[in-house]
C-alpha cells in the first residue's frame, strides 16, 4: 500500500531554534502539509473513471502517533484496503487473466467455469496457474491494465505542501 508522508526535515533546524513555540506548531504545520497532499489524492481519484465510488470514499489522512514525538508530527494519506481492496490494482496496474463481471450488489467477480462453482473447491491465492485456469474463465489473451497512480502522483505537490507547513509555522511563531 502506498503512503504519502510530508518530510519536514528541512524545518527541523528552525524548529530547534524556536523551542516550545515551534514544538507546539509541529502538528498543525504537518497537518497543513498533508491536507495539500490529501486534497491532491482526492482530485486524482476523481479523475479516474469510477464504477462504485468505493476508492474515493476510502481515501483518508491520519495522524501517526507511532511515528511522531515532541516537535515531530507525522501524518499519512492512503486508502482503506478493506473499503477498496482494488486500490493497489489501480495505483500500480495489473494483468487481468480472467473474465470479470459486476454483480447485482455492485461488486466485481471473476467468472467461474460452468459446472465448477460449488462442485470444485475455489483455488487459493497461491494455487498454481493451471489450477486457476481450470476453475476461472480465462480471457483469450491476458490484458495489461495500466496503473492510474493517484497517491504517488500526489507527491508532485510536495513543494506546495511544504509551503503550507511553513506558513502555519511562521504564523505560530509571530
Amino acid at each position: 500500500m502506498s503512503f504519502l508522508r510530508a518530510d519536514m526535515s528541512s524545518l527541523a533546524s528552525l524548529m530547534d531554534e524556536m523551542g516550545d513555540l515551534a514544538e507546539d506548531a509541529a502538528r498543525p504545520a504537518s497537518q497543513a502539509a498533508i491536507q495539500v497532499l490529501y486534497d491532491e489524492v482526492k482530485r486524482n481519484v476523481a479523475a479516474i473513471p469510477q464504477k462504485t465510488g468505493n476508492l474515493d470514499r476510502s481515501i483518508y489522512q491520519v495522524f501517526s502517533k507511532d511515528n511522531s514525538g515532541p516537535g515531530n508530527a507525522t501524518y499519512q494519506v492512503s486508502w482503506n484496503a478493506r473499503k477498496a481492496p482494488h486500490g493497489h490494482l489501480v495505483e500500480y496496474g495489473h494483468i487481468q487473466r480472467y473474465v470479470t463481471y459486476m454483480g447485482k450488489n455492485g461488486q466485481f467477480y471473476t467468472a467461474v467455469r460452468p459446472g465448477k462453482k460449488g462442485k470444485v473447491k475455489k483455488p487459493g491465492r497461491k494455487a498454481p496457474q493451471s489450477v486457476k485456469d481450470a476453475y476461472y474463465v480465462p480471457l483469450p489473451t491476458p490484458k495489461q491494465v495500466a496503473a492510474k497512480s493517484f497517491v504517488r502522483k500526489a507527491a508532485s505537490r510536495m513543494p506546495e505542501a511544504i509551503t503550507a507547513a511553513e506558513k502555519v509555522l511562521r504564523d505560530a511563531l509571530t
